[in-house]
């Protein structure tokens, strides 16, 4: 059964496509709702749909029993047509209309420091909600940061992103390095900090209006990154054998990121340098950030 057939979803338009499927909006006939599905690819094993599969199912299924405000709700799971390596499903979400891309875009001028501080303040929520659910996002950016007409963040494109890893590498989709943590670019073992570094670069972008650090490949990526945070010291270059070496990055003529958001206050460029880390270990967790200073004091950057 595809979802154009179906007796419950009326496809309107194709509104997106991300690493991991097609994304549609549709309108669920029985309630008159929009909704948001999501056409992915799940690769058959000899026993039929794989248990990973069936594991991160469940798990987003479990998490909409906590109803979180800023986690994007799944409403429903349909099978669609079966070849004989691959089944397609739709995953039916609530259907927000914008994202945080669009939103930036939206907003030429400018947010206020109240605006910024509410927005981040929603992200983390969602991805410490999240992390104590031992869920890592890996590919926070603001295209998977919906935004609700009055303004409110959930999170979007979580839960099956391992499952569907395979698909990256067999579709012609860029996946932006812009939001990846260092880590990720070299290609070492990483677990939630990953999600702390593409907030900090999400908030920068929040001040700025653009994107921090916009490499073309990995090495010009942490290059990039490097530029603007200085290279970190030859003894905390990751050990293991990886192709990418310390010495083969010259820093010049570094701008430090107050040059760049001549409008950011003290507490949050403290809040971001604490998430924009070179080791993962010394980054602060969501829960941390939640605590910060930034979140705690008196709205006076209006």
């Amino acid at each position: 059964m595809s979802f154009e057939k179906s007796h419950t979803y009326e496809a309107l338009n194709r509104i997106g496509r991300g690493a991991y499927g097609t994304v549609y909006k549709a309108k669920d006939k029985k309630t008159g709702n929009d909704v948001a599905l999501k056409r992915v690819c799940v690769p058959l094993s000899e026993d039929g749909i794989p248990m990973n599969t069936l594991r991160e199912i469940s798990l987003l299924r479990q998490l909409n029993t906590h109803d979180h405000p800023n986690i994007v709700r799944l409403l429903d799971v349909c099978h669609g047509q079966q070849m004989e390596r691959e089944l397609i499903m739709y995953l039916v979400f609530e259907h927000v209309e914008q994202d945080l891309s669009t939103y930036i875009e939206r907003h030429s001028k400018g947010f206020s420091g109240v605006q910024i501080r509410s927005l981040s303040r929603e992200i983390l929520n969602g991805v410490d909600f999240l992390h104590s659910n031992r869920i890592v996002h890996r590919d926070l950016k603001p295209q998977n940061l919906l935004v609700t007409h009055d303004g409110h963040i959930k999170l979007a494109d979580f839960g099956l992103a391992k499952t569907y890893d395979f698909e990256m590498k067999l579709t012609s989709v860029v996946v932006t390095l812009w939001y990846r943590a260092p880590e990720v670019l070299l290609g070492l073992t990483y677990a939630t900090p990953v999600d702390i570094w593409s907030i900090g670069c999400i908030i920068v972008e929040l001040y700025s209006l653009k994107p921090l650090f916009c490499g073309e490949s990995d090495g010009d990526q942490l290059s990039k990154i490097f530029r603007v945070l200085g290279k970190p010291p030859e003894s905390e270059w990751p050990e293991e054998n990886i192709s990418i070496k310390w010495n083969s990055f010259n820093v010049n003529s570094q701008i430090s990121i107050d040059r760049i958001c001549p409008n950011i206050c003290e507490t949050a460029y403290d809040l971001i340098m604490s998430m924009l880390t070179f080791n993962p270990k010394r980054r602060i967790t969501a829960l941390e950030a939640l605590n910060h200073r930034f979140f705690l004091e008196e709205p006076i950057n209006t």
